[in-house]
């Protein structure tokens, strides 16, 4: 009995040796392969916009000075950087004012020029109407904006805690330089197309 038709006669043992193959190569799952996971070093542009009951409505900004405000409309100082420390924990950094978004441990927001991770961390929880919570990882309070009329470094104790974090628009590339329109051809030349170059000047027909 020859091998071909010895392998006709046992099919099962083929299928189980291909088995044991597709399970040697597919039976551990890829690490972090799921789109939805979170990678740490993932960095995203994003104007941080918050509103309330009252109608009050602010973009998140961390100044050059260190303090951290509401402003109406959106500014350099406004446009964050969120990067992905690890799954659900981010860092944002001001653009302009190259300041950490950090709070204290009384809830107090202010921009810090170096990273620390205890204050500086936050835990980012997506809601159903498309705003994010913000909760510091390690005192788990909200992040809140202070209100206009509460003193400077102060938090309002009841101020908005939810943020829409809205895109930010890259630098638009340098253009490249424009190619000028060719000039339109001379008809009473003798030479509409300037073949024959600068230096023949007119035709002696045209002479007077």
């Amino acid at each position: 009995m020859g091998w071909a038709e010895q392998n006709l006669e046992h099919p099962g043992l083929w299928l189980l040796v291909l088995a044991g193959l597709l399970g040697s190569c597919c039976g551990y799952p890829i690490s972090d392969s799921s789109p939805l996971f979170q990678f740490g070093g993932q960095v995203r542009q994003r104007y941080l916009y918050t509103d309330d009951d009252q109608g009050t409505e602010a973009h998140l900004e961390i100044r050059a000075d260190g303090t951290v405000a509401g402003a109406a409309h959106r500014s350099p100082e406004s446009l964050l950087e969120l990067k992905a420390l690890k799954p659900g924990i981010i860092q944002m950094l001001g653009v302009k004012s190259a300041r950490f978004l950090c709070q204290r441990p009384d809830g107090v927001l202010y921009g810090s020029p170096h990273f620390d991770p205890e204050a500086c961390s936050f835990r980012e929880l997506l809601l159903e109407d498309g705003y994010n919570v913000y909760l510091s990882e390690a005192h788990g309070l909200p992040l809140r904006l202070p209100s206009s009329s509460s003193p400077r470094g102060v938090s309002a104790p009841r101020g908005p805690a939810r943020f829409l974090p809205l895109p930010g628009l890259l630098p638009a590339p340098p253009e490249p330089p424009g190619i000028l329109a060719p000039e339109p051809p001379d008809v009473d030349s003798s030479d509409p197309l300037s073949m024959l170059g600068p230096s023949q000047g007119r035709s002696p027909s045209f002479a007077s």
